[in-house]
């Protein structure tokens, strides 16, 4: 198969789901074995997790705890039930949060990626991601040699050396941000340097706005965009059909309404919540804090796994008003305590130099009673007043948005 990693990436939906949700309760089985999913999951049996609707039932492990919770049970936060020296490499992001690399092949799961972006077996790769402490530079260059793939550990930085690693080696690839692709470029060019054997590139970790894709197209280079986190490895990719994002095999990806765990209506932005099927370091319902919506179909690349918009934003809304912190888990809190609404945007403004709130709300069937008792569960939750409209089912808009602050800068 030339097109394709594997057959995984194009078996049946209903396959995928199948195997990864039979797979589930083993992976639950050992992550239970560390101290602290064994307090998360108390209660819990796995041998009864064997759907979606199952999982949305378990509590969402949410990234940004994780710095205290590490701290308080250093290094993995209790959630690893294998002593450090198990791994091949461990590392440390800012926060601090500690990350641990498996010893098998490929432990990020990023070769898919790379296949996707068309690089092959004996093709060099240019890996100009960071091999400091943190995992970046080892999630693409073991995705790489896992390829088959011959790698220039490079490191972001050092124009001039770069310059001259790619004159001598000839790299087909290039993995790295957007940003340093457009430095080398430019240094090139303005050095009458060759780097014209770099035909495809894997970027991530910054922006890459439609500008700066077609400059780096302009320069004969196709690239594609990689999605992924230091915790979890590579969640999503681009493919040459151009069409959103793919998601990753090995993974159970959801899509849940900010601030709690429970899933969204199909094509609704929402935060983006992952299980990974890794026994030696199991994440059990990670919220990594970005927003996405999955689109709707297949890929026109014949991957038929689900297909996301990308990253859409951060999840994590929380903005202080009159100097108390409100948070999207309020909003979604008053959300459950009527059932009448629908879609809930709390916006904050600016009304005669104080802070107002106006908590805007979809609903069917709009009544006087109704607005009263979401005012005062809004002041019951928030310990803050506010004003609030009942609005038209789907009025409000689809970007996840579960706090607007519109208070401008100050």
């Amino acid at each position: 198969m030339t097109d394709h990693y594997d057959v995984l990436e194009i078996r049946a939906p209903s396959a995928r789901e199948a195997d990864l949700f039979s797979r589930l309760p083993e992976i639950l089985r050992k992550a239970i074995e560390a101290p602290g999913y064994a307090e998360r999951l108390r209660g819990i049996d796995p041998a009864q997790i064997t759907s979606r609707t199952a999982l949305a039932g378990l509590p969402v492990l949410r990234k940004s705890d994780l710095p205290a919770l590490h701290k308080a049970a250093l290094p993995f936060g209790g959630f690893v039930g294998k002593p450090s020296g198990a791994f091949a490499r461990l590392y440390t992001s800012p926060g601090p949060i500690f990350e641990a690399e498996g010893a098998q092949a490929d432990p990020w799961r990023g070769a898919r990626a790379l296949h996707a972006a068309g690089l092959r077996p004996g093709d060099v790769v240019l890996n100009t991601f960071s091999y400091h402490l943190t995992p970046g530079g080892f999630i693409f260059d073991t995705a790489a040699r896992a390829l088959g793939c011959a790698v220039i550990p490079a490191g972001p930085g050092n124009t001039e050396a770069q310059l001259e690693l790619i004159e001598a080696y000839h790299p087909v690839g290039y993995c790295g941000t957007p940003d340093f692709l457009k430095i080398l470029i430019d240094a090139a060019t303005a050095g009458d340097r060759d780097i014209s054997s770099i035909k495809r590139a894997i970027v991530s970790g910054a922006a890459f706005p439609p500008s700066l894709q077609k400059e780096i197209k302009s320069h004969g280079i196709e690239a594609y965009q990689a999605f992924g986190t230091a915790d979890l490895g590579l969640i999503a990719y681009e493919t040459t059909a151009r069409d959103g994002m793919v998601v990753n095999e090995d993974i159970i990806f959801e899509i849940v309404r900010p601030g709690t765990g429970d899933p969204v209506a199909a094509g609704d932005v929402g935060e983006i919540v992952v299980t990974t099927l890794d026994g030696d370091h199991p994440w059990i319902r990670l919220a990594i804090g970005d927003l996405t919506a999955a689109l709707p179909g297949q890929s026109p690349c014949g991957r038929s796994n689900l297909r996301i918009k990308g990253w859409m934003g951060r999840a994590d809304q929380t903005t202080k008003v009159k100097g108390m912190f409100v948070r999207p888990e309020q909003i979604a809190e008053i959300g459950k305590r009527h059932s009448e609404l629908g879609r809930l945007r709390l916006v904050v403004t600016r009304d005669n130099e104080q802070d107002a709130m106006t908590l805007r709300c979809e609903c069917a069937s709009p009544a006087e009673t109704l607005r009263e008792a979401v005012a005062s569960t809004l002041r019951a939750v928030t310990k803050l007043g506010g004003s609030v409209e009942l609005v038209s089912p789907a009025s409000l808009p689809n970007d996840g948005k579960v706090i607007a602050d519109e208070r401008g800068p100050t």
